[in-house]
Formats: structure tokens, C-alpha cells, sequence
């Protein structure tokens, strides 16, 4: 009897793999700023306090080497990985566009629950502890993620979920300017351009948010960029 003659149905939970925990918790603890840019990552003392062994913490290492949050060299081993000047010049460049095309098209279809969501993510930027930079990090890519989302196109969210980890990387790496005194004020010039379904006025708040902090961000990589 076939498969396809069977018609009861059947309870199939699919396993969780070790590796795949592995990879997700290493993946959080990098995007997180938990180890740091440059900072080497042990597969012993990594697999001992995970208590797995050192298979699964090899493939999660090179499952991250492939997606561009770690690096491995024959001197220093793995570590999160670096990001020049010129990289961050070319991330916030396609973060511009990105994010501004996300706030144009969240002004268009955003709802209701996207409405209340960006209110809410926007309120735990605004009282996240000052000198917290991990926090504000994770906080302000929550914020920035509920804009994209609010925009309801999937090609946009895969694409946007790529930058979003170099720009954690650069975030962590230059430990900025989440509590600039500039953030507060374009962050609502954003949400008030997105709720009042204003697209032109969305796009460039969105806009002018990335430049600001991209000139700040690159020229503290690179002072002579």
C-alpha cells in the first residue's frame, strides 16, 4: 500500500537537530553584541558550556562563516567578524534605499496591529537604559524590523533581514549612536510620516536617518574617509 492510500492522519514532529540550536544560539549571541567584533570564539570552551560536542559547534561555525558574521584565519582562529570603513560605506548606502523604500511602502499598507506594534517598539527605544548599547542595538533593530514588516512585501523582508546583520556587526562594532541625541526626534519623524500614511515624507525621514548615522558611523571607523 502506498503512502498516498493511507488516509489517517499522521502525528510526525520534526526533530530539533543539535546543530541547528547551536547555530541559532551562536547567530543571537553575535547579532546581540553577547562576543564582539574581533572577538575569538572557542570551540572547546563554546561546546563545554553548551555541553554539546564539537561537531555541532563546527557546523555552526561554518554555517555563520558563510553567512558573513564570522571569520576564520590559520593565526587567530574564529572570530566575529570585522567591518572595514568601505563596508559600512556600502551597507548604510543600500540601507538608505532599503529602509526608505520600507517606510514608503509602510505608510501604504500599514495596519491597525502594525500601528500598535511601531508605537510599542518605538516606546522601548525611548526607555531603554542610558548607557545600555546592547539594548538600544537590539531595541532599534526591533524598531527598524516593525517598519519593514508594516510594509507587508516578502522580497523587501528577506532582503532586509540580510543587511540587518551587517549592520548589527557595525552597530556592535562602533558601539554607536543609538543614544544620539538626533535618534529620538527622526525615529518619530518616521513613525509620524508612516502613520499619517504620508509615503514621500516616510521615505525620506527614513532617509535622512541612515545618512546621518552613516557619516557618524564611518567617519569613527575612518576618520579620514
Amino acid at each position: 500500500m502506498s503512502l498516498s492510500q493511507h488516509s489517517a492522519p499522521v502525528a510526525f514532529a520534526r526533530p530539533v537537530l543539535v546543530r541547528d540550536g547551536v547555530y541559532e544560539h551562536l547567530r543571537r549571541a553575535v547579532l546581540d553584541g553577547e562576543i564582539a567584533p574581533g572577538e575569538r570564539i572557542g570551540e572547546v570552551e563554546l561546546g563545554e558550556r553548551l555541553g554539546v560536542s564539537r561537531t555541532p559547534i563546527r557546523e555552526a561555525i561554518m554555517r555563520l562563516t558563510q553567512d558573513g558574521l564570522l571569520m576564520g584565519s590559520a593565526n587567530k582562529g574564529v572570530r566575529v567578524r570585522t567591518v572595514t570603513a568601505q563596508e559600512a560605506r556600502d551597507t548604510y548606502a543600500v540601507r538608505e534605499e532599503l529602509d526608505g523604500l520600507g517606510a514608503a511602502l509602510a505608510a501604504a499598507a500599514h495596519t491597525a496591529a502594525d500601528a500598535a506594534a511601531l508605537r510599542a517598539a518605538l516606546g522601548e527605544i525611548n526607555s531603554a537604559r542610558d548607557g545600555d548599547y546592547r539594548q538600544q542595538t537590539r531595541l532599534d533593530l526591533g524598531f527598524h524590523r516593525a517598519i519593514t514588516g508594516a510594509a507587508h512585501n516578502a522580497a523587501l523582508g528577506d532582503l532586509a533581514r540580510n543587511l540587518e546583520q551587517r549592520v548589527a556587526l557595525i552597530k556592535h562594532q562602533t558601539r554607536t549612536y543609538n543614544a544620539h541625541p538626533d535618534t529620538a526626534a527622526q525615529h518619530a519623524a518616521i513613525l509620524k510620516a508612516v502613520l499619517d500614511r504620508d509615503a514621500a515624507a516616510a521615505r525620506e525621514a527614513a532617509r535622512l536617518h541612515v545618512r546621518t548615522f552613516a557619516a557618524l558611523v564611518v567617519n569613527e571607523m575612518n576618520p579620514d574617509a
